[in-house]
């Protein structure tokens, strides 16, 4: 934002009368004037000895490091020299008990004068602009208010609570009650605070520099929440850049770019989630997540607005978790989020930062998770943000083509550097901490792991040991994961990481044969499956069978890591077609294999996620513009059964999976997993077991206690009776509990309604087997009886 011409008086301190009322501060009113005697017409004021004309200058420029030592109130021989910067202002009086003195004007805004005084009186400003006068706190005469210790830290990349000493925060200080501004920008020839509340002016509001920390800093008292700020930054030549607070915790909504101060009033009410959400493992625990866009979910809703439905809505259909789409402020909503200006603020779309508290408070009270896309890997080049914030490279490397990101126009963040690394950590436990975030999906990994990302061959420098891996960033990632799971428990990271890379869950300090430690997630989407399975059941029946391995094929490595099954928005938009719509067939053979696949997935190893919009069947792409097609479950609907029978299945696979230990109590365990026919590729037909903890393996031993559980999916669109099966010769009857063919879901009906008994009929190399009929793209589930 740009000056308003002939402003009218600023209050650095505090509300201009003339701000809109939606942005007054809440600072006290200034103190009155006292009634002691003035001094009267100048008499006992010496005219103090001018600025230098470089420190004059600088300081008029907006590029001297340490104002307050030109500012403020200072013992000199003879008194104490006041001197103040009141641009448009026509005169100023400094007032103290006893004391009533007007300054003397040295120009350009500039009032100073020798007051016969041997310490510094708690005084007051009277500024006069003619037809208004403000009596304020002189911000230069109070010390920095962050101290020595958080500065150490932030220089050793150790802060984790950078939010606490960077930023803009309501305080009260020396008495005082204000915002402290401070900002990291050590390139910096000087800073000031520009704001609504000096009409975007900062000539009167330059900020000190705190020494080798870059950091700068600057009390206003009087200011409170609710003002508009950015940082007006000397670049080293010279010119002057605005940028919006890199550590802002709230933002003008989008299309303005304002940070906003803030102060959280908000009071939780989830002590009993958040005593309980660490009493299992995620790896041990049921873990069913529904994705959304939060803009988009129902577009138009605020987050209290959201509060009111979404948590009902996933609990009916009874997912543990949601994972919200970026969430943190960004420019552009055509990003989805993905790319980030604001990494300290929810996105002011649909409100404060309390109305998100509100938001996670009623869904963990609803007994559901929040997951929330977390994206360190890059940050857009807009210039009011973090490019080249300080006139020079700071968040980014200095090396330009190490900088961009080839794939995204973006910028990567400079891994390598301390206060950046530490930026990136602290914001990671903001939000789990600040916000109650049980877990943090981390974006686009594996771009952050390797130097040759999306490079060509000289488009990329090797690291230390000649390698493509890059090291700062394995480092950032080992970190970020052991100080998020050391100071939040029960809280997940989970990584979209695309590659093979070795250990993304295995332990930090757990070196793999690559030479690496662990990369420290808790679990890792597993992309491999998603790409594969995917690519099975978009061919015709008939072709299937030339591809059978490739959805068995994800059993070979499904232990390697811990795997989060992902069918995400990346699968549904640009052209890939909604779930449904990949699946060939007329429109019954197109649900029948969705639902098909849906009973597949459920019963894999793996926690599973599924996008928004696909737990109906929704034949169209996904768009940020107007969410999922809610119509199609509207009763006047001609089809609207078909639409709701589909979330009836993903309600009842969430019902049984939750009540069934076997499909999640040992997805990181192969003992958890056996195949009972994984080369049926002529039949199309996918037959395995999972086990609960004391479970066995047939032929192995064991306590016998976990109940197993059969998987069997038939991708053909035909009935196969008496398809036999070898199972366990321990379980003597088994039930069919899940059917996707189920009348009720839209299916045809054929099922097995009667227990069936294990029979001493050898198959499948085990001794006992059981006759089933499969019903067409369809998949069963059964338990003993």
């Amino acid at each position: 934002m740009t000056a308003r011409p002939s402003p009218p008086p600023p209050a650095p301190d505090g509300a201009s009368p003339a701000s809109p009322p939606s942005r007054t501060a809440t600072a006290p009113a200034p103190a009155p004037a006292p009634s002691a005697p003035s001094t009267g017409g100048g008499s006992g004021v010496r005219r103090a000895e001018p600025l230098s004309a470089e420190d004059r200058g600088r300081l008029l420029a907006g590029a001297h490091h340490d104002p307050h030592a030109l500012l403020g109130a200072h013992p000199v021989p003879g008194g104490l020299r006041l001197r103040t910067l009141r641009p448009h202002a026509e005169s100023v009086t400094v007032m103290a008990p006893g004391l009533r003195v007007p300054l003397r004007s040295e120009g350009d805004g500039l009032f100073a004068g020798v007051l016969p005084l041997r310490e510094i009186p708690d005084y007051r400003l009277r500024v006069d602009y003619g037809d208004t006068a403000l009596t304020v706190r002189d911000p230069y005469r109070f010390l920095p208010a962050v101290g020595e210790l958080d500065l150490h830290l932030f220089r050793e990349g150790r802060h984790e609570e950078l939010w606490r000493a960077l930023g803009a925060r309501v305080m009260t200080h020396q008495g005082a009650t204000g915002t402290r501004f401070t900002v990291w920008a050590p390139n910096a020839q000087g800073v000031r605070v520009v704001g609504n509340f000096n009409y975007w002016d900062g000539t009167g509001s330059p900020m000190r520099s705190l020494g080798s920390s870059g950091v700068w800093e600057l009390f206003l008292p009087g200011l409170g929440e609710g003002e508009l700020y950015k940082f007006e930054i000397t670049r080293p030549d010279g010119t002057r850049t605005v940028r919006a607070d890199p550590m802002a915790r709230r933002t003008e909504c989008p299309p303005a770019t304002a940070s906003v101060v803030h102060d959280s009033h908000y009071t939780w009410r989830d002590e009993a989630w958040l005593e309980r959400r660490g009493e299992r493992p995620v790896h041990t625990a049921p873990f069913s997540v529904y994705e959304l866009h939060l803009p988009s979910w129902r577009p138009g809703l605020t987050y209290r607005q959201l509060a009111a439905q979404l948590p009902g809505y996933v609990k009916d259909l009874g997912f543990t978790h949601v994972e919200f789409m970026p969430v943190a402020e960004h420019p552009f909503g055509g990003s989805w989020g993905y790319q980030v200006t604001g990494f300290y603020a929810p996105t002011a779309r649909m409100g404060t930062p309390d109305d998100f508290k509100f938001l996670v408070d009623a869904l963990h009270r609803a007994g559901i998770g929040v997951l929330m896309d977390w994206v360190p890997a890059h940050f857009p080049r807009d210039d009011w943000a973090l490019a080249e914030f300080d006139g020079r490279p700071l968040y980014e490397p200095g090396d330009p083509n190490r900088a961009a990101h080839p794939d995204w126009g973006t910028l990567e963040f400079d891994y390598g550097r301390t206060e950046v690394r530490n930026f990136l950590v602290a914001n990671a436990v903001y939000w789990c901490e600040e916000f109650h975030i049980d877990g943090l999906r981390v974006d686009a990994v594996a771009s952050m792991l390797y130097l040759d990302y999306s490079r060509e061959d000289g488009g990329w420098t090797p690291n230390a040991h000649g390698g493509r891996e890059n090291l700062d960033a394995v480092a950032f990632l080992q970190e970020m994961n052991a100080t998020v799971y050391r100071r939040c428990p029960g809280v997940v990271t989970i990584a979209e990481e695309s590659t093979a890379w070795d250990g993304v869950t295995r332990a930090t300090h757990h070196v793999g044969p690559g030479g690496f430690g662990g990369l420290g997630f808790g679990l890792k989407w597993n992309m491999g499956w998603m790409h594969d399975s995917l690519g099975y059941v978009e061919k015709e029946p008939v072709h299937r069978k030339y591809h059978h391995g490739e959805m068995t094929f994800s059993m070979i490595y499904a232990y390697s890591e811990n795997y989060v099954l992902p069918i995400s928005h990346d699968e549904v938009v640009h052209g890939k077609r909604a779930l449904v719509s990949k699946m060939p067939g007329d429109w019954w053979q197109q649900r029948a294999n969705h639902r098909a696949y849906l009973g597949f997935m459920w019963a894999h190893p793996g926690k599973q996620l599924l996008f928004m919009g696909q737990e109906f069947a929704q034949g169209a792409e996904w768009a940020e513009r107007h969410g999922p097609d809610w119509w199609l479950l509207d009763p006047s609907y001609e089809a609207e059964p078909d639409h709701r029978g589909v979330r009836d299945l993903v309600r009842e696979l969430n019902r049984r999976y939750a009540a069934t230990p076997a499909l999640w109590e040992r997805d990181t365990d192969p003992e958890g997993f056996c195949w009972i026919d994984a080369d049926a590729g002529e039949d199309n037909v996918f037959a395995f077991l999972r086990f609960a903890a004391g479970g066995h393996l047939p032929g192995r031993p064991g306590s016998g206690g976990g109940r197993p559980l059969i998987a069997v999916s038939n991708f053909s669109p035909v009935v196969r009776h008496g398809y036999r099966l070898g199972v366990p010769g321990d379980v003597p009857v088994w039930r069919e509990v899940l059917n996707t063919d189920d009348p009720r879901y839209g299916g045809s009906g054929v099922a097995n309604p009667e227990p069936l008994k294990t029979e001493p009929v050898a198959w499948h190399g085990r001794r006992t087997s059981i006759p089933v009929v499969l019903p067409p793209l369809a998949t069963l589930w059964l338990t003993p009886a």
